[in-house]
């Protein structure tokens, strides 16, 4: 990718829910390839082929919002000022420097310094998260309230982080407060009674930064985060190979989920 790439794609919607999808990116930006590890290049904790998911949403007049750019360059999921999601955990940096399986990024004395940490976030996670806090702003003018759906994926097992395999889907809501329980109660029973799929809510992930920041029930924006096991709709062996019959269950599963967030009204809005 050139230094002038865009950031992201955006179709507005026409409704008051807006899906994030800030981790299916894959762009490096100039010069930073050849300062990654072979491994490194491979990109394996991009949320793969999330944007795809969530496609058929735009149709049903929901926004779609998706980063352009890898992880690996800036994690538009992470504080800016690298405070920690989780308070004595193994966390993941705004600018990443292992991969999920713990093993370096970058060859010897080419990882980022504190500098080009500031430089990447004022080149790519401001900019971005202007652009959705602006967005979020439109559709609460708009509408009234606005919903917020941050879409991701991860390896069903992590051992660095998790033990065992994840559940399937991953609804996490800051334990209850980033938006209003009702809308909460509804997305969990779209995933409770998805067969053949497991989940769980506010258990390995109780939303990222996105779903923290910006889910404030009180001002009319409510966030969820919903992060996927990847083997629920893909050959994590081939991690680039889009099989649209294998993520057709789970797209189905999306669909209600997402249908179920248009149809959903604030109590105060009858």
């Amino acid at each position: 990718m050139t230094e002038n790439a865009p950031l992201f794609t955006l179709v507005p919607g026409a409704t008051p829910l807006l899906i994030n999808v800030p981790h299916a990116g894959l762009g490096l930006g100039p010069g930073l390839p050849e300062r990654l590890t072979d491994t490194a290049r491979r990109l394996t904790d991009t949320d793969w082929h999330v944007e795809k998911l969530y496609a058929f949403a735009t149709e049903l007049g929901a926004g779609l919002m998706v980063a352009t750019h890898s992880r690996y360059v800036v994690d538009l999921n992470r504080d800016p000022e690298g405070r920690a999601l989780y308070p004595g955990a193994d966390n993941t940096e705004l600018c990443p420097t292992r991969d999920f399986d713990g093993r370096l990024l970058y060859r010897d004395g080419d990882g980022p310094d504190a500098a080009e940490v500031a430089a990447r976030a004022n080149r790519y996670w401001h900019p971005y998260h202007r652009r959705l806090s602006a967005e979020l702003e439109a559709v609460r003018a708009r509408h009234g309230f606005a919903v917020l759906l941050d879409g991701h994926s991860i390896a069903a097992e992590v051992p660095r982080f998790f033990a065992g395999r994840l559940p399937d889907l991953n609804l996490g809501t800051n334990d209850g407060a980033s938006c209003a329980a009702g809308l909460a109660d509804r997305a969990c029973d779209v995933l409770s009674a998805a067969k053949g799929f497991t989940h769980v809510y506010n258990g390995r992930f109780k939303g990222g930064y996105i779903t923290r920041h910006y889910g404030r029930p009180a001002d009319g924006i409510h966030a969820l985060q919903l992060e996927i096991a990847r083997d629920c709709y893909m050959d994590e062996g081939r991690l680039e190979h889009w099989d649209a019959g294998r993520a057709a269950p789970l797209m189905a599963i999306l669909r209600k989920l997402v249908e179920t967030l248009l149809h959903w009204q604030p109590a105060d809005r009858g």
